[in-house]
């Protein structure tokens, strides 16, 4: 019995995989071998910088906001605390977008915060 190579699900199964690498660099999107572990790294390296970068948002948010509140006279921790203690639920993201975009909406939030915050007593 002659042997069959389904050749046509191979051809196609190839061209798929060298069109996922299409854009890569010199043998990476030529050669089907190196093709396919320069887009099995890629894939397992997009998902893993798309949770990258929530925590990277996340930190950036933090960051404006510790500066933000800085400004206003007060701590990162201790407005956080003060926004937890008032039940003020607006997230860092949020809170952000005020404190770029609104500085007299988050000069009143900063006022909640004040106002339930633990302050250390001032000397």
């Amino acid at each position: 019995m002659p042997r069959a190579t389904n050749a046509v699900a191979s051809r196609t199964r190839r061209k798929r995989r060298l069109d996922q690498a299409k854009g890569f660099y010199g043998s990476r999107s030529k050669l089907f071998r190196q093709a396919t572990e320069a887009v099995d790294r890629a894939q397992a390296l997009s998902y893993a910088h798309r949770k990258e970068k929530k925590r990277d948002f996340r930190a950036l948010w933090i960051v404006r906001l510790s500066a933000s509140c800085r400004n206003a006279g007060i701590s990162y921790s201790r407005f956080v605390e003060g926004l937890a203690k008032a039940g003020v639920a607006l997230n860092r993201k949020m809170l952000s977008e005020m404190a770029i975009h609104d500085p007299e909406g988050f000069a009143s939030i900063v006022e909640i915060a004040k106002a339930n915050a633990t302050l250390p007593a001032s000397k």
